[in-house]
């Protein structure tokens, strides 16, 4: 039945008539996989580097008609992932029309749709539950039993309402998702009462408030997300509750470099072209992601807490940024960022990391983004090192040369200081061979950092320009 027809059911009498069947969220949800995965189309749209890992994982314990925890560090697409299941359950699914836990029609757990279908019998109306609204998700810091599973009405024990009756209720999130899909990000941080309450919702499919015990065959899938260093820490996670949760799918960062830069440039949302169009160069989108890998093997970032993509998305837009404003500045016709431009990345990076404060060697939040930065271009130089040779360029400045750089200084003016300069720099243009002064603007500054990184020659900086000498 093509519940998104014209003709859709509008009564329960037209719905029985039209031969629908009641069925599970989590067998909706095996059901539908199962189709994506016989007809090979991608499951997860957008998602880069889980297809060998964490995909097959989510669909066994779909299969599995398990609840599941994410468990990661920050920036792994976690969240992303669990809005993502949204797209295998169906377009739609009917509901006792006003009924506050989207009641099947056919097997209503509320008493208020179970009296309205004894009323009206055939006659009850019919709505319909579009899939976008089947998920709801939260976050754990604040969260209080109320906002989850209910509370008593004071309103409704006023107009002579027993407490114990359900109609006392105030229902929460949990509940009114019933027959859909809900998400609790960073359950660490759970109060226990809470944890408690969603233990009974695993285990017992019931709601308990204030000691009511109110029966519900709740039909929900329940997602949990955390960071491996809480949920592992002792008494952060009553053992009951993980117990209960079927399935436990660990997610990573990018398992190479290839793959951080791919997310990058897709979730950047930037556009390149427009008005003063930007070519970035693949050395330097090397450099934008290898500065996030080395700020995950930093001793000065607590390694437990991560660092996001994020990191690597905001500091690739400023880069981008920054050589833009260049172009328009300076009247160029196209913008190519240099090292110059990552000055500007404190501003992108400044409270997105999280600094080991047990760590010997204290240094500030700009201190570690500048260490950070200086290993990531000493590793990607050295692999282009490695390829093209830049001893003789080091060389150059034995004989007393000085070049000045900087992030608002015109292309054109490079190509007027390497006239007075051997050939030899004719190498660093080997990097990303162009004959566009933007281009070689930015592969200069490129050699210059990487010698700099390798202490073969020094670096001085004042208002804004940067010279390197001897």
């Amino acid at each position: 039945m093509n519940t998104q027809s014209a003709n859709k059911p509008r009564t329960l009498g037209e719905l029985k008539a039209a031969g629908w069947k009641s069925r599970s969220v989590k067998q909706e949800l095996h059901d539908n996989l199962l189709k994506v995965l016989a007809s090979h189309d991608d499951l997860f749209p957008g998602i880069i580097g889980y297809e060998d890992t964490v995909i097959p994982a989510i669909s066994l314990a779909l299969l599995a008609r398990h609840d599941m925890l994410f468990l990661g560090e920050k920036g792994q697409a976690k969240s992303r992932i669990m809005r993502g299941l949204v797209r295998l359950l169906d377009p739609e699914i009917p509901y006792v029309a006003g009924s506050e836990l989207h009641d099947d029609p056919l097997k209503p757990i509320s008493q208020q749709a179970r009296r309205l279908i004894a009323a009206e019998g055939d006659q009850t109306p019919i709505a319909w539950w579009p899939r976008e609204q089947r998920y709801a998700e939260r976050l754990a810091p604040g969260t209080k039993f109320a906002d989850l599973i209910g509370e008593i009405d004071p309103s409704k024990l006023a107009m002579g309402t027993s407490m114990s009756a359900e109609d006392a209720l105030h229902f929460g999130l949990i509940p009114r998702m019933n027959r859909g899909i809900f998400a609790m990000n960073e359950v660490p941080e759970l109060d226990e009462l809470v944890q408690v309450g969603l233990f009974n919702i695993l285990e017992e499919r019931d709601v308990q408030i204030r000691g009511f015990p109110i029966r519900f065959d709740l039909d929900i899938v329940i997602l949990f997300s955390a960071n491996p260093s809480t949920y592992n820490r002792s008494g952060k996670v009553i053992p009951q509750l993980k117990d209960r949760i079927g399935s436990m799918i660990r997610t990573h960062y990018p398992r190479d470099r290839e793959t951080g830069i791919a997310i990058m440039e897709q979730e950047s949302g930037i556009r390149l072209d427009g008005p003063y169009p930007v070519h970035v160069p693949l050395f330097m989108k090397e450099i934008c992601e290898q500065v996030t890998i080395e700020a995950r093997k930093s001793d000065f970032i607590d390694a437990q807490s991560g660092v996001s993509a994020r990191f690597s998305i905001a500091n690739y837009r400023t880069m981008i940024a920054s050589a833009r404003r260049r172009a328009a500045v300076l009247g160029e016709e196209h913008a190519v960022p240099r090292i110059s431009d990552l000055a500007h990345l404190t501003s992108s990076s400044m409270g997105k990391l999280e600094l080991d404060m047990m760590s010997s060697h204290q240094m500030s939040e700009e201190q570690v983004i500048d260490a950070v930065q200086v290993e990531a271009i000493k590793k990607v130089f050295d692999e282009y090192c490695d390829q093209h040779g830049f001893e003789d360029i080091a060389g150059i400045f034995g004989k007393g040369v000085s070049i000045e750089v900087g992030d608002m200084l015109p292309s054109s003016a490079y190509a007027e200081k390497l006239k007075r300069v051997p050939p030899a720099w004719e190498k660093a243009f080997e990097i990303n061979p162009s004959h566009d002064a933007a281009m070689r603007a930015s592969c200069v500054e490129f050699v210059l950092a990487g010698l700099h990184a390798h202490q073969k020659i020094s670096r001085s900086a004042k208002h804004g320009r940067v010279s390197y000498q001897t």
